[in-house]
């Protein structure tokens, strides 16, 4: 059973990102790829993998259409990329379906190659170059402790910083989680960051259902956690933007759910379901939820609607409110 992994790279990816615009020196070095060929192999992976059979059917026979109608006939490929991602994203409203160029040629789908793909965006995007996510870990006055993430870290990569981090802040009487500028990662870490928030586990979080697979595989915190845990009876805040999402989501909408944290900021991004990264042709690969989120309290997810903050305020100011919520929630 896969991991509920919702972050770029290999696997998956939780960043709505654009196809990037095309340059005319971008334009000289791409290889010319036959737009019908892209534009099929991307339909048939989306009737084949998508998360929702029907929705997976709709979508490939939306794409089908607009290119019968001429409309990706002789664009460069940085164009078509975006112009694809666009369609897709009008169609479907899904931020964790989109398409990519590459200019080098991607690697066979085999064992050993996505094993080395994973790798290197692992150092990537979650390694020692990005302090495995943990941009800062602050004391402020009046005892309140600070806690910025830009990503979720793979638990095997990121656990140490995690436990450091959290062990640092377990004595705080209150605790800022700013995710404004998260974008995701691994559902493994926002399990395991959950746990120190509560005096023992499992917590039950999201489950996961896979399509492939037909299964569901529930989401928990961990009974142990190295370190000291901050405990279950002082309040945390929760900071959202608009760009918060998927993995970040995840950790705000179920700790929401649970009445363990208070929301401050903005509606997220709205990414609740997996996904993979699917080989196209030797230059496109095409992003496709394979998974859905299903929180037990709410028998629902934060797919398409974000997660709703307690405390709706602009995100720049969103770090002062919770600070002045925290100050007051303070026992004199």
């Amino acid at each position: 059973m896969k991991a509920k992994v919702l972050l770029f790279g290999l696997l998956s990816s939780c960043v709505a990102t654009p196809a990037p615009s095309a340059t005319p020196a971008a334009r000289a070095k791409a290889p010319v790829e036959d737009a019908e060929r892209i534009v099929q192999a991307a339909a048939s992976e989306l009737e084949h993998s998508y998360v929702f059979a029907d929705k997976g059917h709709e979508f490939a026979e939306y794409l089908r259409g607009r290119q019968r109608e001429g409309k990706y006939a002789g664009e460069e490929t940085l164009v078509l990329a975006r112009h694809l991602t666009e369609d897709l994203r009008a169609k479907s409203h899904d931020g964790h379906l989109w398409i990519k160029y590459s200019e080098k040629t991607l690697p066979d789908e085999d064992a050993h190659s996505k094993a080395e793909m994973e790798k290197r965006d692992i150092e990537k995007y979650f390694g020692p170059r990005v302090n495995y996510g943990f941009n800062k870990v602050e004391h402020l006055p009046d005892n309140i402790g600070l806690l910025e993430m830009s990503v979720f870290a793979p638990l095997d990569v990121g656990a140490h910083a995690a436990s450091a981090a959290m062990t640092l802040l377990a004595t705080s009487d209150a605790l800022v989680i700013d995710l404004r500028n998260n974008g995701g990662g691994d559902g493994e870490m926002v399990a395991f960051l959950a746990a120190y928030l509560f005096d023992k586990g499992p917590q039950t979080m999201s489950s996961t259902y896979w399509r492939a697979e037909n299964k569901t595989m529930p989401g928990l915190t961990p009974a142990y956690v190295p370190g000291r845990r901050f405990g279950s009876t002082k309040p945390v805040y929760v900071l959202t933007s608009k760009r918060t999402f998927s993995a970040a989501e995840n950790f705000t909408y179920d700790l929401q759910a649970l009445k363990r944290v208070v929301v401050v900021g903005e509606r997220s991004g709205g990414g609740a379901h997996p996904n993979e990264m699917k080989k196209l042709t030797p230059h496109f690969a095409m992003s496709v939820a394979i998974g859905r989120s299903l929180n037990p309290i709410t028998n629902a997810d934060w797919e398409g609607t974000g997660v709703t903050p307690d405390v709706p305020v602009p995100a720049e100011q969103a770090l002062e409110k919770a600070l002045e919520l925290a100050r007051a929630a303070k026992p004199r």
